[in-house]
């Protein structure tokens, strides 16, 4: 029956017109070898073959091709099937050879076909992947002496595969190694709880989670992180995924709620695309300051099934803006408040309040002394000595602030001149103390004391507290024998 078919016109035909590559081979040599070696005791046919790669090339060469069809000339670029048989050895070689111990172990085991993918060489060098069947044919079990072969020419496939592949692997490393904290999220139940509201006839989301909190809370617990990158890990000092994940809400916590409130709100809204500043945690404890940008990706629209979250840390900038806006408001030589400051607060105390307003002038006796004989830095120690005492007497809503060189002022919303007055003497309590505590140059203020009722004029409260200043100035100075024309400060 197989000698029949092998030879007869209909199997001739179809043979010669396949549209893959066929293969009528001889195997008879490559049964014998077979049986050779089991007489000799091998069972392990992978591991015999890999001991001695003289053993595999005689597998090859026990191989003999019978007969090839036209797909096959045309997929190796052989004119001729001589041609093709006389130039084996450079279709068959190099990455080839572990996928033929694979073939020749199925048959080993007692197959009677094989399928396996590997790579040949056309004749002019070029590559193929393909797609290899084999199957002894029926009648000719016993000894392998026909063996079709069927080769399908799969290079575009793998090469798109490998492509795809490449494409994954480099939009991966996009996401693993970029430099700013990349969040992948699952938002699809916040959305199911979005819609579970509104189906309950609610139009006013923003009373609903201001009278419900808890419902930001579930919501914050059903989000899914699907994934995060390298620099969300170093950003928030986590030694791996898992660690961070683990311990998310350390991440997310305090203030977040309210943002997170804002964030329900504008995918309540439709803004599935959204921008702000958030405060995160490191699992230091460290406050992380966020620039946040959230996008539910175009092929989830729907479900909210995935989204991207790009996270920008703003700490650094955020000190800077916080250490710009308190020089803008503070003396650097003090830490007290600045003349800029002062004159805002009175402008704003002066239009609102709330009243009486108290005023104590204050004076540092003797600067100009120390900066004559001592120097600047040493006046610039009693400048910084006089900023200690008043931070330390002085609590909000009171403002001390150093107005000029020597010259301090402390504004008393809604103090009387009883209450000004008490603290004046708390001040002078913690002078006598800073004075014991630096024992080596003496500390001396001259203060004076005015008060302000609604519809007076702030600048007239003001002035008395001066000349209530300079007198106590000039008393200090009597005191100590020294002409004031020449010891103080223009």
């Amino acid at each position: 029956m197989s000698s029949s078919l092998s030879s007869g016109a209909d199997f001739e035909h179809m043979f010669g017109l396949a549209p893959v590559s066929l293969w009528l081979e001889d195997y008879s040599a490559l049964k014998q070898l077979f049986d050779q070696w089991r007489a000799e005791g091998v069972t392990d046919i992978r591991q015999f073959l890999a001991q001695d790669p003289a053993r595999l090339r005689a597998c090859s060469a026990a191989l003999k091709v019978l007969k090839v069809n036209q797909r096959t000339l045309d997929l190796f670029a052989a004119e001729s099937q001589q041609i093709l048989e006389a130039n084996l050895d450079k279709v068959f070689r190099d990455d080839m050879h572990d996928a033929v111990a694979h073939e020749l172990s199925q048959l080993w085991d007692g197959q009677l076909e094989f399928s396996n993918q590997t790579v040949n060489y056309a004749l002019d060098g070029r590559r193929l992947d393909v797609q290899i069947r084999a199957r002894i044919l029926p009648g000719y079990e016993d000894n392998w002496s026909r063996v079709l072969v069927s080769l399908e020419d799969v290079t575009a496939t793998v090469r798109a595969g490998a492509e795809l592949r490449r494409s994954e692997r480099y939009a991966r490393d996009l996401f693993e190694h970029s430099p700013v904290s990349l969040w992948v999220e699952d938002f699809s139940a916040v959305k199911s709880l979005l819609d579970g509201v509104r189906a309950q006839g609610i139009d006013d989301f923003k009373t609903f989670i201001r009278v419900h909190p808890e419902f930001v809370t579930r919501c914050m617990h059903e989000i899914r992180v699907i994934d995060v990158n390298q620099q969300t890990l170093r950003m928030f000092g986590a030694e791996s995924k898992e660690m961070l994940l683990n311990n998310i809400g350390r991440v997310f916590r305090g203030e977040m709620h309210e943002s997170f409130a804002e964030q329900l709100l504008d995918l309540w809204e439709g803004k599935t695309f959204q921008q702000r500043e958030v405060v995160n945690y490191a699992l230091s404890g460290d406050a992380v300051h966020i620039h946040m940008q959230f996008s539910v990706l175009a092929d989830h629209m729907s479900d909210w099934g995935l989204v991207l979250l790009s996270l920008v840390d703003i700490t650094a900038r955020k000190k800077a803006e916080a250490y710009l806006e308190y020089l803008g408001k503070h003396d650097v030589l003090t830490q007290l408040r600045n003349r800029a400051f002062y004159a805002e607060e009175l402008n704003r105390l002066t239009r609102k309040g709330p009243w009486p307003l108290s005023i104590i002038a204050i004076d540092l006796n003797g600067l100009k002394v120390v900066n004559d004989e001592q120097g600047h830095a040493a006046g610039d120690s009693m400048l910084r000595r006089v900023g200690e005492v008043l931070a330390k007497a002085v609590d909000a809503p009171a403002c001390a602030a150093r107005i000029g060189g020597d010259e301090f002022t402390v504004l008393l919303p809604g103090t009387d001149e009883r209450g000004a007055m008490a603290l004046q003497e708390r001040i002078l309590s913690m002078l006598e103390l800073n004075n014991q505590f630096y024992p080596g140059q003496h500390l001396s203020l001259a203060m004076g004391i005015a008060c302000c009722q609604s519809g007076d004029a702030v600048e007239a409260a003001i002035h008395r507290a001066d000349q209530a200043m300079y007198a106590e100035k000039n008393r200090y100075y009597q005191q100590k024998n020294v002409d004031r024309r020449q010891s103080s400060s223009p």
